[in-house]
């Protein structure tokens, strides 16, 4: 089976690198006892980006590797170590490469030397818990994890980007004419079809240099599929005028040079979008018995609808010069329209979450709740569900966005089945109802205090400063919290006696003895 050595049409998985994790790690230093978190963040991911690269002229590279993935971003470590960023993967495509998605609906049409698109961007890294200190929360015991990469299925459609294209019949000497004008060395040879793929010549007509593309023959009913069909008209969609090269020599049976390019711009007219390109024609062969003769018996007709026309040899190089500077005309006055723009840098990026505070919260069939937004989705992917520090940071986060308020609005019960994200790729949660507090809660790492009715000495710090309000003006803090109730301050009880917290412990310890339980 032959290789192909041409390929202008690829489908491509691209999938960005993920971004590294946090870490939770804390201080140690001699003489510090608390030298609090000092975990650093993880690096974002690589991203992969598409650049034009003017020595690249097909896409076979992706025709055989059609799966490309970046990097993943480092991870964080302690003593505000962040995590190195993962690499960009750099793709270098030709110039004209025009990208889409798998609908269909082009993403960038990549024309210039440099132009590039960022075509998956790599995963943000997660937050270390020196990032996620705060006032309340002094020693975060977890860290956020790196989100994954953008992953995305594209397809790369190449469209030659050149000044000229000829067009014609199979055998007409377009590969001849291209050979001709310039150092472009396409297969030649006597029967039709010999050229199989697009064909580019670089030329140069006094101060103006311009590139001709010789594309595949054209028959009539290419269309509807006959021949190569309409496979490679594409590549002179981007051309600033057409030539018709016409041959004056061919002996098939109902063929002469006005028929055949009617037969052409029907086949360019049922293509569409070429229609107010400038068109020269080209009466090749003229060298060969009966081919002068036949040229200038039409060149009247080709006149009359406005055509330049040029006798020329292809094989001779007779009459080339003229159609050099005639497409040397037609070139420069289109390049003054069009002026010249510096290469582009285009960026696919998701719309950001930031802000964005809508969820959706829907009832299925079987009675489970599914949470779809932007915020959440996010925020289950970044919970490392192993540690319950994390996991009471995002039920906080959750709580605080309005997601529990609305469950217990749709008639969420305890134990009810809630699921983030998309079904396909979603987290099961069995929904508990929090309690109505914040991060000033959190205690040792690894605890929630959330979780503990008894808080003697929040309760005295609320005791003393009610007494703040009413003391004298000789009071102190400490004097004000002296003459408050014994529930507010320290409280004096027996060991051993009934009051002694302790009590229980030691009467169900079979190693205290009688004299441990009273203290005599």
């Amino acid at each position: 089976m032959a290789v192909p050595t041409f390929v202008d049409r690829v489908t491509l998985h691209v999938e960005a690198g993920r971004g590294g994790h946090g870490v939770a790690s804390v201080h140690r230093e001699k003489f510090k006892p608390l030298g609090g978190p000092d975990g650093g963040n993880g690096g974002p991911g690589g991203s992969i980006i598409l650049r034009v690269d003017p020595d690249v002229t097909t896409l076979i590279d992706y025709h055989h590797s059609p799966k490309r993935k970046a990097p993943n971003g480092g991870q964080g470590a302690g003593d505000h170590k962040n995590g190195a960023h993962g690499e960009d993967m750099v793709l270098s495509v030709p110039d004209g490469t025009v990208v889409t998605d798998m609908n269909g609906n082009v993403l960038a049409d990549l024309v210039g030397a440099g132009s590039e698109l960022v075509i998956a961007e790599g995963g943000r890294g997660g937050l270390g818990n020196a990032a996620l200190a705060s006032s309340k929360r002094k020693a975060p015991g977890f860290a956020l994890l790196g989100e994954p990469g953008e992953a995305r299925e594209i397809g790369l459609e190449l469209k030659v980007v050149a000044d000229i294209g000829l067009v014609g019949f199979p055998s007409a000497g377009k590969s001849s004419l291209i050979a001709a004008i310039s150092r472009a060395r396409p297969k030649i040879a006597d029967y039709p079809f010999t050229t199989l793929v697009p064909n580019l010549g670089v030329v140069k007509g006094g101060d103006i240099t311009f590139t001709v593309a010789d594309v595949p023959g054209l028959i009539e009913g290419a269309a509807d599929g006959r021949g190569l069909g309409h496979e490679f008209l594409r590549h002179i969609e981007r051309c600033a005028a057409l030539v018709h090269v016409i041959d004056t020599a061919s002996i098939e049976p109902g063929r002469n040079p006005i028929d055949d390019l009617d037969v052409i711009e029907n086949e360019l007219s049922r293509h569409g979008g070429l229609e107010d390109r400038p068109r020269l024609v080209a009466l090749n062969k003229v060298d060969v018995p009966d081919g002068r003769e036949i040229a200038e018996m039409t060149i009247g007709e080709f006149e009359k609808r406005g055509m330049k026309v040029f006798e020329i040899s292809a094989a001779s190089g007779e009459g080339t010069q003229q159609l050099i500077y005639a497409m040397a005309e037609i070139v420069a006055a289109s390049r003054k329209e069009v002026p010249v723009t510096p290469p582009t840098r285009i960026v696919l990026r998701p719309e950001g979450v930031e802000g964005k505070n809508g969820f959706t919260v829907k009832v299925s069939k079987n009675g489970e709740y599914l949470v779809r937004g932007p915020q959440p989705e996010r925020w289950v992917r970044q919970t490392d569900f192993e540690n319950e520090e994390a996991v009471g940071y995002l039920a906080d986060r959750l709580n605080r966005l309005g997601v529990e308020t609305r469950l217990v609005e749709l008639g969420a019960q305890e134990g009810d089945t809630v699921i983030i994200g998309d079904p396909a790729n979603a987290v099961v949660f069995d929904f508990r109802p929090s309690i109505d507090t914040g991060a000033e809660m959190l205690g040792r790492r690894g605890e929630d205090q959330r979780f503990y009715e008894e808080r003697p000495a929040a309760s005295r710090r609320r005791e003393i400063d009610a007494g703040m309000e009413t003391k004298e003006e000789y009071e102190a803090r400490a004097d004000v919290a002296r003459r408050l109730r014994d529930g507010a301050g320290p409280v004096s009880y027996e060991i051993g006696g009934e009051d002694d917290p302790d009590s229980d412990w030691a009467e169900n310890d079979p190693s205290a003895d009688s004299g441990q339980r009273t203290g005599e």
